[in-house]
């Protein structure tokens, strides 16, 4: 099963977007989560993670205090809310799922990409 992003789009600077990822009820029970994202010509940076039950977080530096990942039990889908963006938030976003919140903020450690969406943040 692979992931499915949404809600990316186009904002200006200091605007809001939220971001979901769609799988299955089976992998979002039984997976940490997280989010990265990647600009042109750059390697995959961590964005988030959150772990299985939702009690612990972690954040990349560049978007601690902006962003806030967070797990919809019921529509099983993980979301991710981006306020204050910056046009170096800029990037094709992706989600992706591991065994725990160590091993799920590595993007190396992991496979099964989706798509991406993408956000493009204008100045």
């Amino acid at each position: 099963v692979q992931p499915v992003e949404s809600g990316g789009g186009l904002v200006q600077a200091g605007g809001t977007l939220r971001l979901s990822c769609a799988t299955s009820e089976r992998t979002f029970s039984s997976w940490a989560m997280a989010w990265f994202r990647q600009a042109p010509g750059k390697e995959r940076e961590f964005v988030a993670a959150i772990n299985r039950s939702g009690s612990r977080l972690i954040y990349g530096d560049s978007v601690k205090g902006r962003f806030t990942i967070s797990r919809d039990t019921i529509k099983h889908t993980l979301n991710l809310q981006m306020n204050s963006l910056k046009p170096e938030d800029t990037a094709v976003y992706y989600c992706n799922w591991g065994p725990d919140i160590a091993t799920v903020s590595n993007y190396y450690l992991l496979d099964n990409w989706g798509k991406g969406t993408l956000v493009t943040v204008s100045s």
